[in-house]
């Protein structure tokens, strides 16, 4: 049985970038995590900032398993411990050049499309300062009684 990391009872399985989020099944995506911390108000399900300090840590454990420029679809199943099938999908949309696959682009794409850096962790960073110039001019005009049909193209 594996055992919650932060306090050692029987644990669950926790995904730390989410399915949903773009997540793979593998070996580092995984910790386990008893139910309170877990799905309780402090597990990351709950609390952004522990979410975050898990994706983090995860990201730092992809560069430091991921040291060199490229890599071949051996190498990465090799080093992620994932099958053939996992490792198809994982390359799928990523741009093969002639010394194989960028390894800023691998641990993109298993971090569910997006890098993840300390500043996020401060109480201030709100997720929507990652929203698009186009979206928040819209709706800020929106707010002031303008409407568009069309987005606006910059």
């Amino acid at each position: 049985m594996k055992r919650c990391i932060v306090c050692g009872e029987p644990g669950e399985r926790h995904h730390i970038v989410f399915k949903n989020e773009g997540g793979f099944d593998f070996p580092l995506n995984f910790i386990y995590l008893c139910s309170e911390h877990h799905r309780g108000k402090n597990g990351p399900h709950k609390n952004r900032i522990v979410d975050l300090k898990y994706k983090i840590n995860m990201q730092n454990e992809l560069f430091n398993n991921l040291t060199g420029k490229y890599y071949t679809i051996d190498d990465i199943m090799k080093i992620l411990s994932i099958n053939p099938r996992q490792a198809k999908v994982l390359i799928s949309n990523l741009l093969k050049y002639n010394q194989g696959y960028k390894s800023e682009d691998i641990i993109k794409k298993l971090m569910g499309g997006k890098f993840y850096y300390e500043f996020m962790i401060d109480e201030d960073y709100h997720d929507w300062w990652n929203i698009p110039e186009e979206e928040i001019f819209l709706k800020k005009a929106k707010a002031k009684g303008f409407e568009y049909e069309d987005s606006v193209h910059w």
